[in-house]
C-alpha cells in the first residue's frame, strides 16, 4: 500500500496543525507522510503544545514552524487539512481539500487546550479512517 501524503495547515503552524501532524504519525505509523505548514508561520511551535503532546508521549519540540513554501516539495498530498486561516489558506496539489473548524488553542488554560488537543485527535482518527 502507497503512504498516505497529508498536509494540515493552520496559521501560525505553532498548535493546531503541528498537533494534527503528530497525531497523524502516531495513529498512521509507517503508512503515513504527515506534514504541516502554516500561512503565516510564526517560527515556533508553543510550548504549550510541546507540553500537552508531552502528556501523551509525543516529543513536539522536534517539530519546526513551516511556511507553506517549505512544504510543497512533497506535494501533491492525498489529503490538505486547513484550520481556520479562510482566505489566507492557498492552493496545493492534493485529492482531497478538508477544513476543520477548530479553535484557535494558542491563548488557552492548559485544560482547555487540552480539550481542543484531543478534539483534534479524534479529527484525525476520523480522517485516517476515511482514507
Amino acid at each position: 500500500m502507497k503512504k498516505k501524503k497529508l498536509l494540515f495547515v493552520c496559521i501560525e503552524n505553532s498548535n493546531r496543525s503541528q498537533m494534527s501532524q503528530a497525531f497523524a504519525k502516531m495513529l498512521g505509523g509507517a503508512e503515513v507522510e504527515a506534514y504541516s505548514a502554516g500561512s503565516k508561520p510564526s517560527g515556533i511551535v508553543n510550548p504549550k503544545a510541546i507540553a500537552a503532546m508531552k502528556e501523551l508521549g509525543y516529543d513536539l519540540s522536534k517539530h519546526d514552524s513551516k511556511s507553506l513554501d517549505e512544504v510543497k516539495v512533497f506535494a501533491p498530498f492525498d489529503a490538505v487539512v486547513t484550520m481556520g486561516c479562510g482566505d489566507a489558506c492557498p492552493w496545493m496539489p492534493a485529492k482531497k481539500f478538508i477544513d476543520w473548524q477548530i479553535p484557535d488553542p494558542k491563548n488557552m488554560e492548559p485544560a482547555a487546550f487540552n480539550e481542543v488537543r484531543d478534539f483534534i485527535a479524534g479529527k484525525v482518527k476520523e480522517l485516517l479512517s476515511s482514507l
